[in-house]
């Protein structure tokens, strides 16, 4: 087998729309597909490999056409192997449990990558793992550097545009089409460790509820980020209300040194791994330092590391993985909109943010016999932030410390013979997390001299725990070759305790109770011209912040939390459909929450709740592998509106749409990557302030010499409006230019209460356009 520069290949497992079934036999299955190469095309003399956990290993070969077709014993977990001339062999476990008729195996270039298998469900296609049919997987190829040389996020997903409010140390806010919530709060955010979701959120922040960071990951590191729609899934819990989103680092990695930056940002990338292809160990390390391309400067600075380790004793497959990460800077800061120059790009030069977090994790999967898995898993974690912001009213300080832990076991279980005519599984597994936020602090500062904090009043100090203990179980299965089935039922068992450092009367402990009910029915017209389509429905929750909504409770002289959670019930339709080549998606959802929560309050640091809110929503995909490359289109439209008002939901984006194009095969065997972001019109408060339509265009070219061990690139960002747009009140006597802007606690108002303002303006942070390059070099041999 010859060496070549397409060595480190993603195997992806795509169902294409048609008659997915695997044909039930007498005493077999017979699975059918085809092998295609990175453009597409069929493979020929591509060898398949299917090895069950137990028995012998079965291989198929594709003919001049691509196609392969092979019968296994029975449904199950098997490991697939797929051994092609010119590229490295890669495998991976693969559950063939659903109907599935057309099998396609595409062996996908991905320049630096290593080797990994994704599986991608249709519409018509749900499993114990995969219960939500919009579910989205989107592998490193598809993935462009959001912000390359700068912090914000690793990668732009596409359809999901952030919005980065600082200069990009704190975590930015994803955009769902009309979800309102602020950092993080209606989306779960996982990091994933084999095949445990290792919880990315962290609740009751200093700054937000739902604070999830993916800064903390290496952009070089990440192998997929998979999407869905988080209240269909038993094994997604606190915070999936609307999404999840599941960031999966690679299981190998090659050697590697990355220098990317522009005239003001530097970042270097290293990755460090053995010189045996065989072995899933690595570390990669990244330093960055930048001033940002705005006119204030940040003096940012970050240290990370990402690193894993897979290997197999017996009938175990163990993952282990580390991730560290500091960063401080100056931000730039919300600025009334069209006047950051005039105010050096922020109202206030003292403002700045630290952070830093550890995390550890493991997996255990532990293959008992031929129907049954096992697995163990569980992560520690530190996480230390404080935050100096000015939002228009004087300068507050935010400040935590946290430890956060957890732990699951889980087991899968294939039924007997009796019921395989069914195809039924069972999941059921106990979750244990638990978050400790200490010293979550907000104090706010009086003096508008840049020179010192001056004198200060404390707002907030408290001392939080959130344990949440969580059985749930879940079955999936077939009735017939074109109906499939996932329910399940998650209990959350919550305690939510506040110590209350300011005021004691405040402080309470309570444990409370929340069912979600999961389900998905999917369909397969079979062959013909009728799309496949799926339904489902869910219930989720999110934990409210302790520190807020305290009531008297029925204890005398005790007090306890008013809503403990806030609840969200989903309805979802999917309907996809191949046609000439295109894979073509319309998802309609439908959800209704018991509370809305928008911008950040600048005298509390939570988030405003808007009461109830329904929002309706239509996403279409468009998708087309082309022999140079792939294309694809997400646009969606949305309505959120406040139940109790029917006015529309604030903060909440109506129109999004995004669209990329990775080009493989250009002149001059050069590489590209480019997309568009556009989040349309917004209303950021009931005054009737809208939002400035924000576009962003992100541009990649990259060339490969000496084999592909040399790699140089050029990549760009066009921007247009601004980002973490809101509104602030700010007091009348401060123009722009003048010192910053601070007020005192009103005279007849509560002690924290600094909203002495009256001129009310939309804020934001101006989206600059850069451009800058990056040299890449690969470790090892010729490719």
């Amino acid at each position: 087998m010859r060496s070549t520069n397409l060595k480190i290949v993603t195997l992806m497992i795509i169902v294409l729309a048609g008659p997915f079934a695997v044909f039930a036999q007498i005493g077999a299955l017979r699975v059918s597909g085809t092998v295609l190469d990175p453009a597409g095309r069929p493979l020929t003399g591509a060898c398949v490999e299917f090895a069950p956990a137990s028995g012998e290993r079965l291989n198929a070969a594709s003919g001049v056409d691509g196609r392969f077709s092979i019968a296994l014993p029975a449904r199950g977990i098997y490991t697939v192997r797929v051994e092609a001339a010119g590229f490295a062999a890669v495998s991976r476990k693969l559950d063939v449990s659903a109907s599935v008729t057309n099998l396609n195996l595409r062996l996908e270039q991905l320049a630096g990558a290593a080797e990994e298998v994704i599986v991608a469900a249709g519409a018509s296609e749900v499993s114990l793992t995969s219960p939500d049919p919009s579910e989205k997987v989107m592998v490193r190829e598809e993935l462009l550097d959001a912000n390359p040389g700068r912090p914000g996020a690793p990668v732009s997903i596409p359809g999901l545009p952030i919005e980065t409010a600082s200069g990009g140390i704190k975590a930015p806010q994803y955009f769902v089409p009309g979800v309102a919530g602020d950092h993080g709060e209606p989306i779960a955010q996982y990091i994933a460790v084999g095949g445990y979701l290792v919880p990315n959120n962290l609740s009751a922040n200093a700054h937000g509820n739902g604070y999830a960071d993916p800064n903390i990951l290496i952009a070089s590191a990440l192998g997929s980020v998979t999407t869905n729609g988080g209240a269909f899934d038993v094994l997604e819990g606190n915070h999936a209300l609307n999404l999840a989103a599941s960031y999966s680092l690679r299981s190998q990695l090659k050697r590697f040194v990355t220098l990317t930056g522009d005239y003001r940002d530097l970042d270097v990338a290293v990755g460090i791994a053995p010189s045996d292809s065989n072995k899933r160990e690595w570390i990669a390390l990244e330093v960055a330092y930048g001033n940002g391309l705005m006119e204030r400067l940040e003096h940012r600075q970050q240290y990370k590391w990402n690193a894993m380790r897979v290997f197999n004793p017996g009938r175990h497959e163990i993952t282990l993985a580390s991730i560290g990460y500091y960063g401080s800077s100056f931000l730039e800061g919300l600025v009334p909109l069209g006047s950051g120059l005039a105010v050096h790009d922020t109202i206030d030069p003292r403002q700045r943010d630290q952070t830093h977090t550890t995390i550890l994790a493991a997996n255990d999967r532990w293959k008992t016999g031929a129907s049954d898995e096992i697995s163990f898993s569980g992560f520690f974690r530190t996480y230390n932030l404080t935050l100096d912001s000015n939002f228009g009213e004087g300068l507050i300080r935010q400040s935590e410390f946290r430890t956060v832990e957890g732990a699951e076991v889980r087991e899968t279980h294939t039924f007997a013979p009796s019921l395989k005519a069914m195809g039924l599984h069972a999941m059921a597994g106990l979750a244990y997390n638990e978050d400790d936020p200490r010293r979550d602090n907000l104090d706010h500062y009086l003096s508008g001299d840049a020179r010192v904090y001056g004198a200060f009043v404390k707002v907030m100090a408290n001392d939080l725990t959130i344990r949440d203990l969580a059985p749930y179980v879940a079955f999936d299965g077939s009735v017939g070759k074109h109906l499939n089935f996932y329910v399940g039922l998650r209990r959350d068992q919550v305690e939510m305790k506040n110590v209350d450092l300011l005021k004691p009367e405040h402080s309470f402990d309570a444990w409370r109770g929340v069912d979600s009910p999961k389900a998905t029915v999917a369909w397969t017209p079979g062959a013909g011209w009728l799309p496949s389509a799926s339904f489902s429905m869910g219930q989720a929750f999110f934990t409210e912040d302790p520190r807020i909504g305290v009531a008297p409770s029925a204890a005398a002289g005790a007090t306890a939390q008013a809503a403990p959670f806030e609840h969200a019930r989903s309805e979802q339709l999917v309907v996809e459909k191949v046609f000439a080549g295109t894979d073509m998606r319309m998802t309609l959802g439908r959800t209704s929450t018991t509370a809305t929560l928008a911008k950040i309050d600048a005298d509390t640091g939570l988030s405003e709740n808007l009461g109830p809110g329904l929002l309706k929503f239509l996403t279409a995909s468009v998708r087309r592998q082309i022999w140079f490359g792939s294309l694809q289109g997400v646009f969606s439209k949305a309505d959120a509106r406040d139940v109790n008002t029917g006015g529309v939901t604030p903060e909440a984006p109506r129109t999004i749409f995004d669209g990329l194009a990775a080009l493989d095969r250009l002149p001059f065997s050069l590489k590209a990557r480019a997309e568009y972001e556009y989040v349309g019109h917004k209303l950021l408060d009931a005054g009737g302030f809208e939002a400035v339509p924000v576009g962003e265009t992100r541009l990649a070219v990259v060339r490969a010499f000496l084999n592909g061990r040399l790699e140089l690139g050029a990549n760009g960002m066009l921007g247009r409006g601004y980002t973490g747009q809101t509104t602030e009140t700010f007091t009348p006597e401060w123009k722009a230019g003048s010192a910053p802007p601070a007020c005192a606690p009103s005279v007849n108002s509560i002690a924290n209460d600094f909203d002495c303002g009256t001129v009310e303006r939309s804020v934001g942070v101006r989206l600059p356009s850069s451009v800058g390059a990056s040299i890449s070099w690969r470790f090892g041999p010729e490719k």
